[in-house]
């Protein structure tokens, strides 16, 4: 465990930037573009666009981190719009008027399954000594297309069915501009699946532990675009693939809520380490609102059926209104397992205006944050991270056994007490109703004049009556 503890350590410079290894200076102010295809067994097509941009500084950076000035956030929930888009492609040197930015269709690529959006930004040094630093900035688009509600249940894809468009030119400002496709599974004794046009070069490595083949296709390569003028990539099936369960990762996990009511629940978390015997160490850093009170006391670990110590519990309690709880733990996965994490809260009761304008829907909770070293069945070579593609960062090898994984698990959706919002108004309309009979009643006995009206003894009427009686010899009235 502590040999697997010092990893995590040393990779963390690595992750920001600040191991070399004696490389040579990277270009400045470079724009490096690239979307990696991936055609799932499944009939779905999962597309990943990597920009990055890097650009020197004159500030330099400061010995040590203070850590008073270090934040964490998260959103647990928000509603896909294209307004999200737009300033994202806005940071694009290229904008997206050329390149890869150009299929950043806002109807395509919100009306997917799956859909993730990230910015990053970083100091990079660009010596050994980290005399001299650059800063990137790396976007990433990742969306799932599904055979049945996207591909109207055809599994052949193309760039235009996905992305509605195709690729014409590189961005003039990018010094590498690339599109992969994985076509891993398909080798020369199994050919299910045809790539056109076919590709000219290919690119192998080890990737989450697999080893991956990938076709290549350089858009600054004259010879790719001009021998038709654009760039349509074409994955036809050639025959039905196999319906067979994808592998599963070594590291996986979910999260749910249990218990009945309004007043106690549990959090749970299941991890589970599919590696047939190794045994790894996953950093588990979770963050509750504070209108979950929970109780630490009631923390338990179990993995097999026998109690997980953890070897490191840093928990940070909550303010009420002020922050939420903070809960971090290292724990370690025996092979083959599955460890459960649960600990009990019990439900706040908010203040009526600060329910949400739909309280009945619930409240999110933010997920599980996992990071881990996995150990890889691949053995891994050392790779030049200037050389390499762009998704190879995103999943860094600290050495050729093990590579990094951070995982986020699902987010929650808690009911809290809610009272009945349709009280005031039902209180007003009743209230309104007695006090308009009532009142009004009551007011007009106070204000209303009552008089009393004699009899008439007679008029114009009475004697014209009589006239006419007395002419017919009728006794008069």
């Amino acid at each position: 465990m502590a040999a697997a503890c010092l990893r995590l350590v040393w990779l963390a410079p690595l992750l920001l930037g600040l191991v070399d290894g004696g490389r040579a200076e990277p270009p400045r102010d470079a724009l490096r573009e690239e979307l990696v295809i991936t055609p799932l067994p499944s009939g779905d097509v999962a597309a990943t666009f990597q920009f990055r941009t890097r650009w020197d500084s004159d500030l330099q950076r400061e010995e040590g981190t203070d850590h008073y000035f270090l934040r964490y956030a998260v959103l647990p929930r928000e509603v896909v719009c294209t307004e999200n888009l737009t300033p994202w492609k806005k940071l694009l040197p290229c904008s997206s008027k050329a390149g890869l930015s150009v299929l950043l269709k806002a109807d395509r690529l919100f009306h997917t399954s799956y859909h993730s959006q990230a910015v990053h930004i970083r100091p990079v040094c660009r010596n050994a000594r980290c005399t001299s630093i650059s800063w990137e900035l790396r976007q990433t688009l990742s969306v799932v297309y599904d055979a049945f509600v996207t591909g109207q249940g055809k599994k052949d894809w193309s760039l235009f069915r996905m992305f509605s468009r195709t690729l014409t030119e590189p961005c003039p400002l990018a010094s590498e501009s690339r599109v992969y496709v994985d076509v891993t599974s398909y080798n020369q004794d199994n050919e299910t699946l045809e790539v056109h046009p076919t590709p000219t070069t290919t690119y192998q490595d080890v990737t989450l532990g697999t080893q991956k083949t990938y076709a290549v296709y350089d858009l600054l390569d004259t010879a790719v675009i001009n021998n038709s003028r654009n760039l349509n990539l074409q994955f036809k099936w050639k025959s039905p693939p196999e319906n067979e369960a994808p592998p599963v990762p070594f590291l996986h996990a979910q999260r749910y809520v249990s218990g009945y009511g309004l007043q106690n629940g549990e959090l749970n978390t299941l991890l589970y380490n599919t590696h047939p015997y190794r045994a790894f160490p996953v950093l588990v850093l979770d963050t509750v609102p504070w209108y979950l009170r929970l109780y630490v006391h009631t923390l338990t670990i179990t993995s097999k059926g026998k109690e997980n110590k953890p070897s490191y519990v840093h928990y940070q309690p909550a303010q009420d209104r002020l922050q939420p709880h903070l809960l971090e733990m290292l724990i370690q996965l025996p092979a083959n397992s599955a460890t459960k994490v649960s600990i009990q809260f019990e439900r706040a009761l908010l203040k009526w205006t600060e329910y949400t304008p739909d309280p009945n829907h619930g409240f999110y909770v933010s997920p599980s944050v996992l990071s881990a070293l996995v150990p890889s069945m691949v053995a891994a070579k050392p790779v030049d991270w200037e050389e390499s593609p762009l998704f190879k960062s995103l999943y860094p090898v600290s050495d050729s056994s093990s590579y990094f994984v951070r995982l986020y698990t699902e987010p929650l959706l808690v009911n809290l007490p809610t009272p009945d919002f349709s009280m005031p108004y039902n209180v007003i309309c009743l209230t309104c109703t007695v006090v308009a009979v009532c009142y009004g009643s009551f007011y007009n006995l106070l204000t209303r004049t009552f008089h009393i009206e004699e009899p008439s003894t007679g008029g114009l009427a009475k004697w014209l009556a009589n006239l006419i009686r007395r002419a017919r010899g009728v006794p008069p009235l």
